[in-house]
């Protein structure tokens, strides 16, 4: 009978040892209530230039989405579908975006702001310039065109936002600087896109066609591409510079294509250029009536093997290859005027030669 008290009192010490914490445990849970929230002051000013910035550009950027079909045939066909990012050009309903995003695009769709999709038209692209110019089906009384700046005065470590649908995720907005300027962008074969914007604002699939802005608001350049070996932001992102699609885009609008500058020559294969060991463009063939017959330039003589002139500068840059040949008179555009720099037999000399518009 002992041992009967001993374990009532064994049992009354734990009792009394946990209760106190139950009870307290308990009565507090009842009593939890939400916090009260801290006081703020007002954002920031930069803070308050951000939020700004982003409401009054975020309307005037699209979500673009595209349908391309597959194996088209009697058992049916396989529908893939792609996204990408654009802004508003105009109040006629012109969206621009990167060619790449509606390449082989059967129907291509444009969400603006929370809005519906609407369905729009391609009307014109350049693969040369990975531009594209789409139409909408209907045009929202609301549109607004995004205000457009320069890219010819960036300064490296000025502010830039870019604004777009990174992985489908709509309006998403990131800031960084202009980490370079001057960048060449291949876009094809032989072809480069000159004067190209870097920046370390983070651009990531989905960001394509998107707008690149200054700290003011404006357009300075159209996101297009990144450089990442795992597919997402490295922070090294590219733009075509807005000066360039300030000229391409009213093309695209009138015409369906982007007018592609030349002087009125076939050059050489670069492959073939390279394997001679010749730094520079060699002539193939000098077309009648052109500026470059005009200037005198002379062709390669096939049975001799006289190189003829070789382009070796343009406005006093030089030039290593057809794509620095091609970049550079890009970025003169067409009625230009290009001073070359060619040599035949050993010596250098200047010309000048016009820009024209040059077929396919």
């Amino acid at each position: 009978m002992a041992a009967a008290p001993a374990l009532f009192t064994l049992l009354s010490l734990v009792l009394v040892v946990l209760s106190p914490a139950w009870v307290v445990g308990a009565s507090a849970r009842e009593r939890a209530e939400p916090r009260g929230v801290s006081p703020r002051g007002p954002l920031l000013p930069s803070e308050q230039a951000m939020v700004a910035l982003f409401e009054a550009a975020a309307p005037s950027v699209a979500y673009i989405t595209t349908e391309v079909i597959h194996n088209e045939g009697f058992f049916g066909s396989e529908v893939a579908r792609g996204a990408g990012s654009g802004f508003v050009w105009d109040s006629s309903g012109h969206i621009v975006t990167n060619n790449h995003v509606i390449a082989g695009a059967s129907r291509v769709f444009v969400q603006l702001d929370a809005g519906d999709a609407i369905e729009a038209q391609v009307i014109g692209a350049s693969s040369e310039y990975d531009l594209a110019v789409v139409q909408l089906r209907h045009t929202p009384r609301d549109l607004r065109p995004i205000g457009l700046g320069t890219s010819g005065d960036l300064k490296i470590g000025q502010s830039v936002y870019a604004i777009g649908n990174p992985f489908g995720l709509q309006r998403t907005l990131t800031h960084g600087i202009v980490s370079a300027l001057d960048r060449e962008l291949p876009t094809g074969y032989e072809r480069e896109i000159a004067g190209v914007i870097q920046t370390d604002a983070a651009i990531n699939p989905g960001n394509s066609g998107g707008p690149l802005l200054d700290s003011a608001g404006r357009l300075v350049g159209v996101n297009t591409a990144i450089r990442s070996e795992s597919g997402s932001s490295a922070g090294i992102g590219f733009a075509i510079p807005v000066d360039l699609v300030n000229r391409v885009v009213p093309s695209l609008i009138a015409r369906g294509r982007a007018p592609l500058p030349g002087i009125g020559i076939t050059p050489v294969r670069p492959d073939l250029v390279e394997r001679a060991g010749i730094a520079g463009v060699v002539i193939a063939e000098v077309r009648r009536g052109t500026p470059a017959a005009e200037a005198g330039l002379k062709p390669m003589n096939a049975k001799t093997g006289n190189l003829g002139d070789v382009i070796v500068g343009v406005n006093g840059k030089r030039v290593e290859a057809l794509s620095n040949f091609v970049a550079e008179l890009g970025r003169i555009g067409v009625d230009g005027v290009a001073e070359l720099v060619v040599v035949r037999d050993g010596k250098e000399r200047k010309v000048r030669v016009k820009i024209i518009e040059v077929g396919r």
